[in-house]
């Protein structure tokens, strides 16, 4: 087969295992390598060290770093859209004894999802060209996806930094397969279709998202809630609400995704069957859950699921705060417990959250 001929063969197989979206970049510098260097000298990744190493910024800038050779770039998403009944569900809008949960965690962890339907991938690309290397990454690799995706015609970046998709929304999880294979490139997404709206923007409630098409991370809810290992700042507090783990509203207002198609992968899927959820109903609940076991017994209960890399400390962090702000004098029993928690950072933002409820 010629390299048309290839790129069409692992487009049509990629589709069959299930991936919503699949495209071909060159493996060039991305075009927001600039932006990228500016955003950390402005040290708006906050903790993340690992993205600011040298070797991982050399890496982001040059395909070639992360695997000798490289040619091309194979970009995959999968769609996490929720259904329209979802968006009607209670869940959609909780009331503030609730705990929020991203909906990409609340499936199957997207790694475990992503690394598979790849590795079968790579089978398939081995059997076309067995002389070529490969090398796969889900968003843990040093690799600016989201600019390759826009290369590869899967979307563009909008204003609130997410890839955006005309028919699937936002709600996109990516993937890419690196190899020496040269293969002809997909047309970029060259449309930016965000025009005048500033929805993202305006609703977040830390003003993370800037002007400029940037993240602040260190006022980022999911970074706050997910990434960050210390306290949270005080004044950023009050602004999380009943997040405990991540954050999806620039998504949630974002036009794009009013009409996405829904996700069809079951196992990003939330549970379909009541009591199969992994959150309790209510923060109460799954404060006093956490409080009684141990952080092993954490990591069992939550294995192969997102809500792993936070661990029980960090959880439990996140629901104090919510309990804070949640307004339920009911809580004030489980935080005083909270109070007594061998984590200190659980003690500290238990307090905090006492003082908050007691006043």
């Amino acid at each position: 087969m010629n390299p048309s001929e290839v790129r069409e063969r692992l487009r049509l197989d990629a589709l069959e295992l299930g991936f919503d979206q699949v495209g071909f970049a060159p493996a060039f510098e991305p075009p927001n390598a600039s932006a990228y260097l500016d955003w950390l000298e402005q040290g708006r990744h906050g903790e993340m060290a690992y993205m600011a190493r040298e070797d991982a910024v050399r890496r982001r800038l040059d395909p070639e770093e992360a695997l000798p050779g490289c040619r091309t770039i194979i970009m995959a998403s999968l769609s996490y859209a929720p259904s329209p009944e979802a968006r009607r569900s209670p869940e959609a809008s909780p009331e503030p004894a609730m705990p929020v949960v991203s909906r990409y965690a609340l499936g199957k962890d997207y790694h475990e999802v992503f690394e598979a339907r790849l590795a079968r991938l790579e089978t398939v690309l081995r059997e076309l060209a067995p002389r070529e290397r490969t090398l796969p990454y889900v968003d843990y690799g040093p690799v600016l996806e989201r600019d390759h995706a826009q290369r590869a015609g899967l979307g563009w970046i909008g204003k609130n930094t997410m890839l955006i998709h005309p028919e699937l929304g936002s709600y996109l999880l990516l993937g890419e397969l690196l190899t020496t294979l040269e293969l002809p490139p997909d047309d970029a997404f060259s449309d930016d279709r965000c025009g005048t709206c500033r929805r993202c923007i305006e609703a977040c409630p830390t003003g993370a998202i800037r002007a400029s098409r940037e993240l602040d991370a260190r006022l980022c809810i999911s970074y706050l809630t997910i990434e960050l290992r210390g306290p949270i700042p005080l004044e950023l507090r009050p602004l999380i609400g009943n997040r405990v783990f991540g954050c999806d509203i620039c998504q949630e207002v974002c036009p794009w995704n009013d009409d996405a198609s829904p996700g069809r992968d079951r196992e990003l899927q939330p549970p379909a069957r009541p009591g199969q959820s992994l959150r309790p109903v209510t923060m109460v609940t799954w404060a006093e859950e956490l409080l009684s076991v141990s952080d092993e017994a954490y990591r069992d209960r939550f294995r192969g699921t997102a809500l792993a890399r936070p661990g029980r400390q960090g959880v439990l962090r996140n629901l104090c705060v919510g309990l804070g702000n949640s307004g339920d004098r009911a809580a004030i029993g489980v935080l005083r417990r909270c109070v007594e928690d061998p984590s200190e950072l659980v003690r500290e933002h238990a307090s905090w959250a006492l003082d908050r409820l007691e006043k």
